[in-house]
């Protein structure tokens, strides 16, 4: 199973996970008991979780209004929530892991907002957010993601979208996103989306970067889809609610670097022995593509598809072997790859069984692609005199007959 969280529109907010959370089926009637049993040490807490439209789409709203009793440091925040856990659910699995996660959603806050305002995390205090706010948002979702399992599951982020304007806060009007929203999103994909307020809190954010294993630009291709929405408080002209679509993925996902670099000065010769100079030292596929470059000259794009661990072995192939001074890199592109195997069969050949390797391509159940290796055709076309392009199309109509009899 995998989990995509949609935060393209909504942003991030603790409730909003906690929503979502119990849309997609998380028992909302424990999750409001551990809410309150860690929550209410640091002041009041009311609790509503209803259903509500945003934007039309019918959605969960997980309304927490609480009061502090005070502000506190973020070490008294980790101790007392260590004094719950140990008083009332030592010998809780999932109050185990859930605490164990919130711990480290705090910590990211807290280093966020440290560095914003220049002290150790253990001078902290947690004002802006709010105590029992935050307590409430952090410790209801890490038990609602260990409620649904989600630990077992790969979880992917679509890019965050975090408001545009100004915001007031007890250190006067700051941007949006505010300086913790930013530390703590600084190597995750956002945009500024379409309104003009603040829509990515501190603690959405941390949870967001805490539970996400890889981020994505869009959707991989995914069947038997279960959708969660999990409401924000304000009424925005764009749908304010954080989508959560759980679903099976059909399609492998890994991630490549582009280099490329433009060349007009070598010879047919020379580009040729660098195509299997590159394949020799890992390169995943290489073009030559004719072009014509400054002053009409013309020559050529050479562009290479890597693994993000050679780019830098590679990017010294390309200078040294081309004479080229800059190598562009496009970083961390995502692919969808279908699932590959190398399969031998026998095919009856002019009365002989010959030995062929066949290439499979699948995703899910289906086969997309099933082609004989080239260079088994070629031997056997020299072997047999028969035309390589009549031996591949042979091979693949009777290794397509062995499948469906399968």
């Amino acid at each position: 199973m995998t989990l995509i969280i949609d935060p393209q529109t909504s942003g991030v907010a603790g409730n909003m996970f906690i929503g979502a959370f119990i849309d997609l089926g998380a028992d909302e009637n424990k999750i409001t008991e551990i809410i309150k049993a860690y929550a209410e040490p640091f002041g009041q807490v009311e609790i509503e979780i209803i259903k509500k439209p945003k934007s039309g789409v019918m959605s969960t709203y997980a309304n927490i209004e609480t009061k502090d009793n005070a502000s506190r440091h973020y070490t008294e925040i980790i101790d007392k929530i260590d004094k719950i856990t140990k008083e009332k659910y030592y010998d809780d699995e999932i109050i185990q892991k859930s605490v164990k996660l919130a711990k480290k959603i705090f910590k990211t806050v807290a280093i966020a907002e440290s560095e914003v305002h220049g002290k150790t995390i253990e001078e902290l205090h947690f004002h802006e957010v709010g105590c029992a706010d935050a307590v409430a948002d952090i410790m209801g979702s890490s038990y609602a993601y260990y409620l649904l399992n989600l630990e077992n599951e790969k979880i992917y982020s679509l890019p965050v979208a975090v408001g545009s304007g100004t915001v007031n806060t007890q250190h006067g009007i700051l941007p949006v996103p505010a300086p913790a929203v930013l530390n703590i999103l600084k190597n995750t994909p956002t945009l500024g989306g379409e309104v003009n307020t603040e829509i990515a809190t501190p603690t959405g954010a941390s949870i967001l970067v805490n539970i996400t294993d890889e981020y994505i630009q869009s959707q991989p291709l995914t069947v038997n889809k279960q959708i969660g929405y999990g409401a924000g408080k304000k009424d925005l002209k764009v749908l304010n609610a954080l989508r959560l679509i759980r679903c099976d993925e059909i399609i492998e996902h890994d991630t490549i670097t582009v280099l490329e670099t433009n060349v007009d000065t070598l010879s047919g010769e020379v580009l040729g022995s660098l195509y299997d100079k590159l394949l020799n030292e890992n390169a995943r596929d290489i073009s030559i593509t004719p072009t014509i470059m400054k002053k009409n000259r013309p020559g050529h794009i050479i562009k290479v598809i890597c693994k993000n661990k050679d780019v830098d072995h590679l990017v010294k192939v390309l200078m040294e072997e081309t004479g080229s001074l800059g190598i562009r890199i496009i970083p961390q592109i995502h692919r969808g790859v279908a699932i590959r195997e190398n399969v031998l069969y026998n095919i009856n050949i002019n009365g002989n069984d010959e030995e062929i390797r066949f290439k499979i391509g699948s995703v899910g159940e289906t086969i997309i692609k099933c082609s004989p290796e080239y260079d088994d055709i070629k031997k056997l076309s020299d072997k047999t005199g028969i035309p390589v392009k009549d031996l591949q199309s042979y091979a693949e109509q009777e290794f397509k007959k062995y499948l469906r009899s399968e």
